[in-house]
């Protein structure tokens, strides 16, 4: 390698190392989030909810309208542990399909989740904790 380009390579590591280490611990940990959430997503939801997160017809809803997700936040720990059947308003649509539990995941891969429906898909809603999973699941089991 000549020492030019040993001398780029140098200055661009270092600046990634850099932009990394001024990142702060939520900022690192939102992405480890947002990342596992995705990968289950992927294997647990898509197949329902689409990849793009607009749901199936009138069976499954979508998971683009951030109005929805905001409002019912608390409550998607549980949808998501405990499956939903029965109708559900979504965009103004009924939705009468039925989603399965999901009952081995646990509380952070349901936040992982979370955290990744709801800043995809046109949604920001921010880091979503796995103590919030917690605390929700306990709402619902009330």
């Amino acid at each position: 390698m000549s020492k030019n380009k040993f001398a780029i390579f140098c200055i661009l590591s270092t600046t990634g190392i850099f932009f990394y280490a001024c990142q702060s611990e939520e900022e690192i940990t939102y992405a480890r989030y947002y990342t596992a959430g995705k990968q289950l997503y992927e294997k647990k939801c898509e197949n329902c909810h689409g990849h793009d997160g607009a749901g199936l017809a009138m069976l499954y809803p979508p998971l683009t309208d951030s109005t929805f997700l905001k409002q019912n936040k608390e409550k998607l720990a549980c949808y998501i542990k405990n499956g939903l059947q029965g109708p559900i308003l979504v965009s103004g649509k009924n939705y009468e399909g039925i989603m399965p539990a999901q009952a081995t995941l646990s509380d952070i891969e349901i936040a992982e989740i979370i955290t990744y429906i709801t800043n995809s898909f046109g949604n920001k809603q921010g880091f979503y904790p796995y103590q919030q999973v917690r605390d929700d699941l306990q709402k619902c089991r009330n």
